[in-house]
């Protein structure tokens, strides 16, 4: 790890400095076509595959001056602090999961494991049979008993890949997300413990500023693919399927009390997995210019500002012919530019199913995109932006491009 920097994202197109990645491991290759679903993967990736993949894209960031942390070595880093480790089992080992009778035998386990040995059980999951292997005694457990040997006491975490969404970096603070799916909850548990007591993440001395954490139990559920910090004190949020109305106005709250950010925008998104998060149809390219899939159309926007008194705010409702417009007023525009490709709909489609419009800004006007999106990648390079391509044939089978793969830490405004 660098020496104690400050971890601050002033944009979406300013440089990138440092960024977050997960080199996929053993947990795509706990996937199967009978949990794929529940895991939310369209498909079983080929791991080893994928794995170079990854490391092309890394690759490509890092002769781009980007600085490349991982996930699975700050999670082991922060492991190696008790507290951590305790607050984890503590979260972790419920009765209410587990039952009374299996929690201790299964404390005893993990607790014995070295950091990195737990980080890839928390990440890559373990089944009851490799649980038993471990364990001191065979505890007298119904929950245990009725379990067949393959069942999963701790589900893998394939969706640790795509590391923009449980945290996203939001101007000076971390909103670190709760989930809507099931099978990504527990993701938010591993950031909790990294931003309170990683070496460095943590800020050395727990005062990082939260705009939200991911604990959380009602209807205000975010993903940070839905979140666009604009510059300039903008910020522009997807209603996707994932990210409630709640979520978006305890955000706007907690940033307008801190004078963080001067205006939110948000968008009604249609509630559908080919469209899960804003930035599978929208990406941010230079300082007004985005992507924009075709057939996602004009949506209905909504412009949240500080109100007369502290910790109310003023909502402004857009008609859809207004959406664009209330994007470039919160950034000081008259306008955006928005790319589209010139295809028809259904390939338009396809590129979009294959993360067309789902591009990682580095700097302004340069972006890494995955190269099987051909016409998509051409019409940006006509319109002026370099593009930078790596293949994607096994990463994208979780649903996620270039930006999902990755939070920034580090970044620039504009």
């Amino acid at each position: 790890m660098t020496t104690q920097r400050r971890a601050y994202v002033g944009s979406e197109v300013g440089q990138l400095r440092r960024v977050l990645l997960h080199r996929p491991d053993r947990e795509l290759a706990r996937l199967t076509p009978s949990n794929k679903d529940v895991l939310l993967f369209d498909d079983l990736p080929w791991v080893e595959e994928a794995q170079k993949e990854h490391d092309d894209f890394a690759r490509a960031l890092r002769e781009l001056d980007v600085e490349v942390l991982y996930l699975q070595d700050v999670l082991t880093e922060t492991l190696e602090h008790p507290a951590a480790r305790q607050f984890l089992f503590d979260h972790l080992l419920d009765d209410e999961v587990f039952g009374p009778q299996a929690i201790d035998a299964m404390l005893q386990v993990l607790s014995t494991l070295g950091s990195a040995e737990l980080a890839s059980v928390l990440i890559g999951g373990i089944t009851k049979e490799e649980m038993l292997g471990r364990m001191p005694y065979e505890p007298a457990s119904l929950v245990l008993n009725s379990m067949a040997p393959t069942d999963f006491m701790l589900a893998p975490l394939p969706n640790h890949l795509f590391t923009r969404d449980t945290t996203c970096w939001v101007y000076g603070g971390i909103s670190i997300n709760s989930m809507r799916m099931t099978a990504r909850v527990r993701e938010s548990l591993h950031y909790e413990a990294i931003y309170h007591w990683h070496p460095e993440l943590s800020g050395g001395d727990h005062s990082l500023t939260r705009w939200s954490d991911g604990l959380g139990t009602g209807l205000a559920t975010m993903e940070g693919g839905d979140v666009h910090v604009l510059g300039r004190g903008g910020v522009l949020v997807g209603m996707s399927e994932r990210t409630t109305p709640q979520a978006v106005e305890r955000l706007a709250q907690q940033l307008f009390a801190a004078h963080a950010a001067t205006s939110v925008v948000a968008v009604a998104m249609p509630k559908e997995r080919a469209m899960m998060h804003l930035d599978t149809v929208m990406s941010m390219v230079d300082e007004e210019t985005f992507t924009k899939y075709a057939g996602l159309g004009m949506l209905p926007s909504y412009t949240l500002r500080p109100g007369d008194e502290p910790g109310r705010l003023q909502v402004q409702a857009h008609p859809p012919e207004e959406m664009h417009r209330a994007i470039a007023r919160s950034i000081g525009l008259d306008d955006i530019r928005t790319l589209t490709a010139d295809q028809d709909l259904a390939a338009a489609e396809r590129e979009q199913w294959d993360d067309g419009c789902n591009v990682l800004t580095v700097r302004p006007g340069v972006v890494i995109a995955y190269e099987r999106n051909i016409t998509s990648n051409n019409y940006l390079r006509d319109n002026g932006v370099e593009v930078v391509t790596i293949k994607g044939s096994e990463l994208g089978r979780g649903r996620g491009g270039p930006r999902c793969m990755s939070c920034p830490i580090e970044r620039e405004g504009i």
